[in-house]
């Protein structure tokens, strides 16, 4: 399951994406709009704008923009800045592997089996799925 965190950072990057000739959105117009608590949505902004997927702009036509095309952010890239790794093992996990420490050997660990392919059914969809296919 998604945190609630990573479901309004969803919901405002499908607003911001969605900006005509490089409009940018403030913090206020996002909350409103998207019906998100303004300082839960102050800090998931500056935590995707840490991982590169935002920027800001100061000043009257300032606000928050991506940082890349709509098409180059996936759903992967903003789950895995907000909640962590998408793997439900640690030795399945791309970005911050480790192994169990009550298995024996990953090779034969039947549950490994099984959730390596949920993890790669899921890596699939989720970084083939850009916010601009929303």
């Amino acid at each position: 399951m998604i945190s609630q965190r990573a479901k309004y950072g969803l919901r405002a990057l499908v607003m911001i994406a969605g900006a005509k000739d490089g409009k940018t959105f403030a913090i206020s117009e996002i909350a409103e709009t998207q019906r998100i608590p303004k300082k839960f949505l102050e800090q998931i902004l500056l935590e995707l704008k840490r991982h590169g997927i935002v920027d800001s702009r100061r000043g009257r036509e300032g606000g928050y923009f991506l940082r890349q095309l709509a098409a180059e952010v996936t759903y992967g890239d903003v789950l895995r800045a907000i909640d962590g790794p998408l793997a439900l093992l640690p030795c399945l996990s791309i970005v911050a592997y480790r192994k169990c420490e009550d298995c024996r050997s990953e090779s034969d660990c039947e549950i490994r089996h099984v959730f390596a392919r949920v993890a790669e059914s899921t890596r699939s969809v989720l970084d083939q799925t850009s916010i601009r296919d929303s």
